[in-house]
């Protein structure tokens, strides 16, 4: 991994319903996150804040059921484009979110640079409804659909290209809460997915093992996305969709230590830490905790 690196912050919390995950980033770093990776020999530059612009609140505005999205659109639109400016310096951007709204604009700014960018989906849901099949019209359920190519022109075509990922190029690891809608698309893509159950039958070390032999033999970069909601929530209270029967903090740890010895990580993301969920920072500390083992923090 390059030891230069840009951390970026998006307060947004307007891809769903609960307020507090836009204090994710501050709590993260209030977490010491710069200092961990200072620690781990990283040139790290925190570059702020990306400004979220807030709806005007008169009432619950959609458009084909998507909830805030000319707001989402524009927070993601800056974001890509940051992105886009970062890995040109040969940077490594480390961006904190926010809700997982805010993989749209990283993606967007990190697939423009990779022929056949690969992702790593740490998360309890798999994120792949659309305006006709999302429950809720919350867009945080809806990023890797959209990077896939499937949902509102103003989110698939970012920075004026798409798809910005291909199907057989994404593994979600962790998925226990999938909508009918994102089940049929998984099937009809063939998106390699490790469940819950398949995590318990064969193992963290064989799931991980196997999720980097895949991705090394097809991509040439490969994004980590990491809901914090893809770790049990006796691990990680601080989080606006909890589902139980997730990964260990343990697991998680070994997840992130095979992938920094693998070495095959171009960019990353923490998503869906909301402090006001959450239990004495809890969740931004483990958050923390795994960046430190993600890029090679060692025992011994």
């Amino acid at each position: 991994m390059k030891k230069d690196m840009s951390i970026i912050g998006v307060p947004m919390d307007l891809g769903q319903n609960r307020r507090g995950v836009d204090m994710g980033p501050s709590a993260m770093r209030y977490a010491g996150a710069i200092e961990r990776l200072q620690r781990l020999q990283y040139n790290v530059s925190d570059l702020g804040d990306i400004p979220i612009n807030r709806p005007d609140g008169k009432d619950d505005k959609r458009d084909g059921n998507l909830r805030n999205l000319q707001q989402v659109a524009e927070g993601n639109q800056a974001l890509a484009e940051m992105v886009d400016q970062e890995i040109g310096k040969n940077r490594f951007p480390l961006i904190f979110g926010g809700d997982h709204s805010i993989a749209i604009g990283s993606l967007s700014g990190i697939a423009k640079h990779y022929k056949n960018l690969g992702v790593i989906w740490y998360d309890a849901h798999g994120d792949l409804n659309c305006g006709e099949t999302s429950p809720s019209g919350n867009i945080h359920g809806m990023p890797l659909a959209v990077s896939l190519g499937i949902g509102h022109e103003k989110l698939t075509n970012m920075l004026h290209y798409q798809p910005k990922v291909k199907p057989e190029n994404i593994v979600i690891v962790g998925a226990r809460s999938l909508d009918p809608g994102e089940r049929e698309l998984i099937r009809e893509k063939g998106i390699k997915v490790y469940t819950m159950h398949e995590i318990d039958r064969i193992g963290m070390t064989k799931v991980m093992q196997e999720t980097i032999d895949y991705l090394q033999e097809r991509t040439d970069g490969v994004h980590l996305s990491l809901d914090l909601d893809g770790l049990d929530p006796s691990e990680a209270p601080g989080v606006g969709t909890p589902v139980l029967g997730g990964l260990t903090y343990r697991e998680s740890h070994l997840a992130m230590e095979m992938l920094a010895e693998a070495d095959i990580l171009t960019s990353a993301e923490f998503v869906e830490v909301n402090p006001i969920l959450d239990d004495k920072n809890k969740t931004a500390t483990v958050a923390v905790g795994l960046m430190g083992s993600l890029f090679g923090e060692k025992l011994k």
